[in-house]
């Protein structure tokens, strides 16, 4: 568990998710258990989800209930996505060289997005875990601006 004791809890409603800093002893028994099943999982203590819930007493369906909404706050601040739309020319190797310094610069790339190109061009959204950039993000923006055949990026969405 973190040494803060906290964490995020997402509440699910209609609009926007709302999350709340919440200390440790005051969450649910069947949260805080599936935050130790998680962990026996991360760990690699337990190969399944069965032998997670087994070992600290709690049902599957409330594991499933609980374990996209509960994350360690130290995880959070650790992790770092980044969502950068690019124009690129339509030619072969282009979006090859751009994934290349994102994996050159230790970026990892969580989803691509390509729309069919037109007039030339196509539209690539990538989202990019940037946990292992540092503060090396603005020098990825600069070198994929100066890519041949990138005509525009930019970030479009920042987060955890």
């Amino acid at each position: 568990m973190p040494e803060d004791k906290g964490f995020y809890h997402s509440i699910k409603h209609a609009g926007p998710e709302k999350y709340y800093l919440i200390r440790e002893d005051i969450l649910p028994e069947g949260v805080l258990k599936t935050v130790q099943a998680k962990e026996l999982l991360a760990r690699g203590e337990v190969k399944t989800i069965h032998d997670a819930v087994e070992q600290v007493g709690l049902s599957r369906s409330a594991f499933y209930k609980y374990k996209d909404g509960i994350h360690p706050l130290s995880k959070l601040e650790r992790e770092r996505i980044i969502t950068i739309s690019m124009d690129l020319e339509h030619r072969s190797g282009i979006l090859s060289k751009v994934l290349a310094l994102i994996a050159i610069l230790e970026g990892n790339v969580l989803t691509i997005h390509q729309t069919i190109p037109l007039q030339g061009m196509a539209n690539v959204v990538v989202s990019v875990e940037t946990t292992s950039l540092g503060e090396e993000v603005s020098q990825l923006l600069d070198r994929l601006q100066a890519m041949e055949g990138v005509k525009r990026a930019i970030i479009i969405g920042q987060g955890s």
